[in-house]
């Protein structure tokens, strides 16, 4: 039964249905479903080579790349978790996620090559093991991957029940996502979840095994891992694989390898529309073209449809991958809607008390079933917060027309999207209230042309002190990733507060400053 919901056993059964298909195409050179699952099975062995077992972590900080899919495809065989962790984070966020996830690999390319001489890993971190992919920092005690997996060519790892997932419900993927506390969550998510939320996205492309899926969000986001590669391996479909955004290189390869689908943040839009015409390709291979991950407005969708990116959106979060979706004509027809719930699972709005709001009202929304996370990584206050009577709370708030179709009002937990990334306004309050001169600080997101959403740091000094909003942007660098750094600055000598002492961050705009 496992086997059935474990991607690394999809591998292999492509593998013997259409051994030489394309999986993968990256950089112009080509990986079949064979090549695949026989890099997937040499990685597994090295991984076994190295000691690590069912039920230990093994962290990943790449740029898309085959050697990310390969490790997720070995760890999945193995039991071991998958650690996806965002190359752009700082050298302090980067020690966080490692000390609380405790990994006995952790496998980096070149972008992070830097935090890991900061953090002197390779000095301090017994028994943790590093391997590098690509130029690393020249020293002994990292692993160069490709030339270790390659050592094991032709073998595979050895699996029995114990050596092996085998239920469903095992964890396979812890994937961190920031929470209103400021100190980021790893979702522990399951093998049950990943396929059923395989079989939502299914239905939502429409998905076959002659698709071609252009994949340019990152693979360590739910939306990349989730929505686009694990449902097009589940598919046996083909997947382009572009290392960063490029909107001229997508043009360039939804003509030249008739792409036919693809999921991108608004963000990625805008750049798309700026691309002048005659740098544009031919679209007609496209049928799919999705859009999620931060506020959309109607005038984008619009010029989307105009310019033959017609839009379907989806709405989810990590610890539940999609929620809510909506056909090219929803999202034009019903301008602000985020859809309708997706096939497999229940979602509702609820108030405080957990009932069932009616049509027109607002609420929080809910769900439960097979696509929910199990918990937080060794974080049970917060599970029980979030998950209460087996209902997984969102933070997002939402309002459902009569016909069944939500729109979001607000996120009840402040986060907001810059590009696609989550930034929440706790943890970056959390940094800068260590400057010395800052006395007391409350961040906002704020809308912004070519970033969707970017943040509005309100700051009171302390007395006697002098800041400029240049020293509040720079004192960012090296602590934080630069999309979370605030865009803007405005010095305030008082808050809007509650009775409660809290912050009324809804009307700080509104207030007077001197």
């Amino acid at each position: 039964m496992i086997k059935s919901m474990n991607i690394a056993w999809w591998v292999q059964r492509w593998r013997d249905l259409h051994p030489d298909k394309t999986a993968i195409i990256f950089e112009e050179n080509r990986i079949s479903y064979l090549d695949l699952h026989r890099r997937a099975n040499r990685t597994g062995a090295w991984l076994q080579s190295l000691g690590i077992e069912k039920g230990d972590r093994v962290a990943a900080m790449l740029a898309n790349c085959p050697e990310f899919v390969e490790l997720y495809l070995a760890c999945a065989r193995l039991g071991a978790i998958f650690v996806p962790l965002n190359h752009r984070i700082s050298a302090p966020e980067l020690d966080y996620f490692l000390k609380n996830s405790r990994p006995r690999l952790f496998v980096f390319g070149r972008e992070a090559a830097s935090n890991v001489e900061a953090l002197n890993l390779t000095g301090t971190r017994a028994p943790l093991l590093l391997a590098s992919v690509g130029p690393s920092i020249g020293s002994a005690a990292i692993f160069d991957y490709r030339s270790e997996t390659e050592g094991f060519n032709g073998q595979k790892p050895v699996l029995t029940q114990s050596l092996a997932p085998s239920t469903p419900e095992e964890p396979q993927v812890i994937m961190y996502t920031s929470g209103t506390t400021g100190q980021p969550k790893g979702a522990v998510l399951s093998y049950r979840k990943t396929f059923f939320n395989c079989l939502n996205a299914d239905i939502f492309f429409q998905m076959d095994s002659d698709d071609v899926m252009l994949v340019v969000l990152p693979l360590f986001h739910s939306g990349g891992l989730f929505i686009q590669t694990s449902p097009s391996l589940y598919k046996g479909a083909t997947m382009v694989i572009h290392p960063r955004f490029d909107p001229v290189k997508f043009y360039k390869d939804v003509e030249r390898y008739r792409v036919t689908k693809f999921l991108g943040v608004p963000t990625v839009y805008k750049a798309l529309l700026k691309v002048d015409s005659e740098k544009r390709g031919n679209l007609s291979s496209l049928k799919v073209c999705a859009g999620g991950g931060e506020k959309t407005s109607p005038e984008l969708i619009v010029r989307c449809r105009e310019a033959g990116l017609a839009f379907r959106q989806v709405m989810g979060q990590t610890e539940t991958s999609i929620l809510l979706w909506a056909s090219e004509e929803d999202s034009f027809l019903k301008p602000g809607t985020v859809g309708r719930p997706v096939f497999h699972a229940e979602v509702d709005i609820v108030d405080r008390s957990g009932r069932a709001v009616r049509p027109g009202e607002i609420g929080e929304i809910v769900a439960r079933g097979s696509i929910m996370m199990n918990e937080y990584w060794q974080d049970p206050a917060n599970t029980e917060e979030t998950i209460r009577n087996g209902w997984l709370h969102t933070g997002d708030l939402a309002r459902m027309d009569d016909e069944g179709y939500y729109y979001l009002v607000d996120r009840a937990k402040d986060m907001y999207i810059s590009g696609g990334e989550n930034v929440y306004p706790a943890e970056v309050e959390r940094i800068l209230r260590e400057h010395p001169a800052i006395e007391d600080i409350a961040i906002v997101g704020i809308p912004d042309e070519t970033w969707g959403e970017v943040g509005h740091a309100y700051i009171i000094l302390k007395p006697g002190s002098a800041l400029a909003a240049e020293d509040v942007i720079a004192f960012c660098s090296g602590r934080l990733a630069r999309y979370k750094w605030p865009k803007k600055v405005t010095f305030a000598k008082e808050f809007p507060r509650t009775s409660l002492g809290k912050v009324r961050k809804q009307l700080l705009a509104y207030t007077s400053y001197g």
